[in-house]
Order: structure tokens, then C-alpha cells, then sequence
């Protein structure tokens, strides 16, 4: 009988030892893996940690800007552009227009490309995506979601406008003259650069309805940003 009790307290010891020691090995075996954070919700959707950082890196990329000269305030602005996304993309459910093709978001790419001499070859420009932790298949989807937004925007303001003459010869008189040099150049006639100046009003127009636009859908949004001050806030999530 004594026997079978000193086999019995081992064993519980073995057990307590194991689930001890269970305690300081369980999160080591974690350790692997990624621990997202909620750093935005747009009408129950949520945006994570990762899609910032994302979001970032395809910026950083396409801009020619390198990520470890990211302000705070910029990183503030690429996560205020993704809440904003994510509004449009709700509204382009119901839009019509013609959406980018990959021959059209190849062009884009083709022009980022031209941000790294590295990337002059294949293997270069690969190295230059491995160093951002993108691929080329989602950089070129990334590319014409943005030129789907651009035209969503376009199609719902741009009709709106309306840039008389009075307007455009305004512009031409006013800022366009002053800043040609006669010494460099001779005056331009104002109906050669009358289509220039009235796309150029025209989207100076469309971008302030869209401040308009964008600062609707938010006050008619339910919109929750938890923590944005760096990577070590939001709520944990798996």
C-alpha cells in the first residue's frame, strides 16, 4: 500500500511539474506567431495592425519614400487614407464606371519601378518587393483598387463641376502669366493652355469635395479608432 501511495505522489508531482513548467513553455511555443491588433473599426469593419503596416509599406514603395522616414504623423495619415478606403469601398458597391486593368496598374508599377536604379532588372526589382515584404501580385491589385477609388471619386464628383471661361482666364491672368519668365519663354495665348487650366481647376474642385464628401461619410459612419500612436496599441487580437 505504501508502495502504491509514493507512486501515486509522484505521479501528481510529474503532472503539477509538467503543467508548471506548461506555464513558461506554452508562450514560448506562441512565440511564432503573429499577435494583431485592432487599430481601426469602420462600420464593424476592422482594420488591423498588419493592414497599417501594409498600407505603409505599399506607400513607402510606390512613392519612393523610405519607411524608416516615417514620421508619426505620417503614419497617422496612412491609417486616416485606410479608414477612408474602406468608406469609398463601401460606396463603389453601388457606383458604376470602368475599373482599372492590370495592363493600367502594370503602367504605375513600371513607374515606381523607376524610383530604384537596383530594380533596373527582374532580380533587382524582386529584391527591392522582398525589402518592402511585398509580392508583385498584390502590389499590382493594391495598385488598381487605388485607381478604382480614383475613378469612383471621379464619377460621383466630377460632374458637379462646372469651370466657366470667366474662371479659366482668371487663373491664366492672374497666376499663370506671373510665373512664366519672358526671358526663358514668350507668353503662352490663353486658349492654348484653356484646357490645361480648366482639368487643373476642375480637380483643385473635385479634391475639395471630396474633404466634403469623405467628412460626410464619417459623421454618417459608425468609425472607431482605439489606439494610433504607435505599434503598441489597439486591442490585442489572434
Amino acid at each position: 500500500m505504501g508502495r502504491v501511495r509514493t507512486y501515486a505522489r509522484k505521479t501528481v508531482a510529474a503532472v503539477a511539474l509538467a503543467f508548471w513548467m506548461s506555464a513558461f513553455l506554452l508562450p514560448a511555443a506562441w512565440a511564432g506567431q503573429v499577435i494583431d491588433r485592432i487599430v481601426a473599426t469602420v462600420n464593424g469593419h476592422i482594420i488591423l495592425q498588419s493592414d497599417w503596416d501594409e498600407a505603409m509599406c505599399y506607400e513607402a514603395l510606390l512613392n519612393g519614400h523610405p519607411l524608416n522616414q516615417f514620421t508619426d504623423d505620417d503614419r497617422r495619415a496612412v491609417l486616416d487614407r485606410l479608414i477612408d478606403q474602406e468608406l469609398l469601398g463601401e460606396q463603389m458597391k453601388s457606383a458604376s464606371f470602368e475599373h482599372a486593368s492590370q495592363s493600367e496598374a502594370a503602367a504605375r508599377v513600371a513607374e515606381a519601378r523607376k524610383y530604384y536604379p537596383e530594380a533596373a532588372t527582374d532580380e533587382g526589382w524582386k529584391l527591392v518587393l522582398s525589402r518592402f515584404g511585398l509580392s508583385e501580385k498584390d502590389l499590382l491589385a493594391h495598385v488598381q483598387q487605388q485607381i478604382d477609388l480614383m475613378r469612383l471619386v471621379d464619377a460621383h464628383l466630377r460632374p458637379a463641376v462646372q469651370i466657366d471661361s470667366k474662371t479659366i482666364e482668371a487663373y491664366y491672368r492672374e497666376k499663370f502669366v506671373p510665373q512664366l519668365k519672358p526671358s526663358v519663354a514668350p507668353e503662352v495665348p490663353s486658349a492654348d493652355v484653356a484646357a490645361k487650366i480648366r482639368e487643373l481647376l476642375t480637380q483643385e474642385k473635385v479634391n475639395e469635395l471630396l474633404v466634403s464628401w469623405l467628412q460626410s461619410l464619417r459623421s454618417d459612419s459608425k468609425v472607431s479608432v482605439p489606439g494610433t500612436s504607435g505599434a503598441g496599441d489597439g486591442v490585442q487580437t489572434r
